[in-house]
């Protein structure tokens, strides 16, 4: 695993970059300090083990969230010209493709990103929330980071709804109050799509083909290394992938 220099890693190459991360890096933790000081004293009592309990799942959230976001942003999956190099066989080489604003060959599955200014091995795309590109090597973070914040999203909004529309409903049950909670979760829904989720072992540019489907468990494996069933813990759970991301062979026949 190769780690990126801090001043690359955390040094936004766009204005919409660096706008994406401050949202996440502002809004996670003041959410949560929130949920802490003012809607779960309410919910329940201080001390108890329910509150405990909401207490620690909560902590346990915003620490995957953030050090998985980390992760994928301090872990390199571009390609270093100085330990790349083109194989030898003429049947992988054929495999290789030539990169023109890299000038140089380039392997399977593997494409420039305008933003970075660099080819990234099995690129997926560009995630504006990590200042980074999603590839080979930071793909597992980059699950557990959006895996996470969908589950933080689903523990505020069920301590939330409760404040809101039990507690207090008779301050916050008004028509303009549920147009402002509703519009923007029915704009999620409408865009949401089973195309988002790249179970088929298929990156953004290959969603149109299953040439490199190995069926779901080596998919996952793919993603998530060969310890996949301990990786949801904690991104410092070790788990190293079965490919090294550069020669990669059709599971079936190319169309």
């Amino acid at each position: 695993m190769i780690l990126r220099p801090l001043e690359r890693a955390f040094l936004p190459r766009s204005t919409g970059d660096g706008a994406c991360f401050l949202l996440i890096a502002i809004c996670v933790p003041l959410t949560y300090m929130f949920q802490v000081t003012v809607i779960m004293p309410e919910l329940h009592d201080v001390g108890s083990f329910w509150y405990t309990a909401v207490w620690l799942a909560g902590i346990f959230l915003v620490f995957n969230i953030t050090s998985n976001m980390l992760a994928c942003m301090l872990v390199d999956t571009s390609i270093k010209l100085h330990i790349l190099k083109p194989p030898v066989d003429s049947h992988l080489l054929s495999r290789w493709h030539m990169c023109d604003a890299c000038q140089t060959l380039v392997p399977p599955r593997s494409w420039h990103c305008e933003i970075c200014n660099v080819c990234v091995l099995k690129r997926d795309h560009h995630c504006r929330f990590t200042c980074c590109c999603i590839g080979h090597h930071n793909y597992r973070y980059f699950f557990y980071f959006l895996l996470y914040m969908g589950l933080g999203a689903l523990y505020v909004s069920i301590n939330a709804s409760i404040y809101l529309w039990y507690l207090h409903a008779d301050y916050y049950w008004r028509p303009y109050t549920l147009l402002t909670v509703f519009v923007p979760a029915l704009s999620l829904t409408v865009h949401a799509s089973w195309e988002n989720f790249y179970v088929r072992g298929a990156v953004m540019k290959e969603r149109s083909t299953s040439k490199y489907d190995l069926g779901l468990r080596a998919n996952m494996e793919m993603v998530l290394g060969k310890r996949m069933h301990l990786t949801w813990i904690s991104p410092f759970v070790r788990s190293e992938l079965p490919h090294d991301g550069v020669n990669w062979e059709p599971a079936t026949k190319e169309e």
